[in-house]
């Protein structure tokens, strides 16, 4: 069975979660934290990072590799579109996703949630309020022009709509939410990934373990 090594709240995490649920694929979750210092894990991933995937013989370490192997290996229902110009695409949104998205949003998570309860450390509010006034908006501005109206941004949901805006899910943890006056494709882009069962399911989870509503 495919061991994935990580913990519940890392958008990286998540994305691999949801796919295998969505897939139907059977895995066991190995609870690993990152940056741990654990001597046993840097065995299986030198980086430290999570997530992991072991799968028999296979060790892969990136969440973007994880899950291009597992819709190489498990390719029905398909999360990758098929259209070079679009896989194209849904390559570079889950690279910006997983970075200045991620960036951004778990900037917001880390200092209102992180910082206090994992260092007993009061949130930097200077810090949060560059991110939601000066950093964010330009990017959202973007990510509003990537959204549809309507469905998801090939037609069927796909790794693109996950990567985006997972991440944001973290920043609205902390009481931080997509306004949807300005950016309206975005919020309710948010909002249809958020009522997949298989998202909604993994969530709950997470809220359920962190005490977040």
């Amino acid at each position: 069975m495919i061991k994935i090594y990580g913990v519940h709240g890392s958008p990286f995490v998540r994305k691999v979660f949801i796919m295998l649920d969505i897939k139907g694929i059977e895995y066991e979750t190995v609870q690993q934290m990152p940056f741990s210092g654990d001597k046993d894990y840097r065995k299986i991933n030198p980086l430290a990072k999570v997530p992991s995937l072991v799968d028999g013989d296979l060790t892969l370490c990136d969440s973007k590799v994880i899950c291009r192997y597992l819709e190489s290996a498990y390719p029905d229902p398909a999360l990758y579109p098929t259209k070079p110009t679009e896989r194209a695409l849904a390559d570079w949104y889950e690279e910006l996703g997983g970075t200045r998205v991620t960036e951004l949003a778990t900037g917001i998570f880390f200092e209102r949630f992180m910082r206090p309860r994992a260092f007993n450390q009061d949130p930097n509010e200077e810090e949060i309020e560059k991110i939601i006034t000066k950093r964010l908006p330009p990017l959202l501005t973007h990510l509003e022009d990537i959204a549809p109206a309507d469905g998801y941004i090939f037609g069927e949901f796909s790794i693109a709509d996950l990567a985006l805006v997972s991440p944001l899910f973290n920043a609205a943890y902390v009481g931080y939410e997509v306004d949807p006056l300005t950016w309206p494709n975005l919020s309710n882009l948010i909002k249809r990934v958020k009522a997949i069962p298989e998202v909604k399911a993994v969530l709950e989870i997470e809220a359920k373990i962190y005490g977040l509503n």
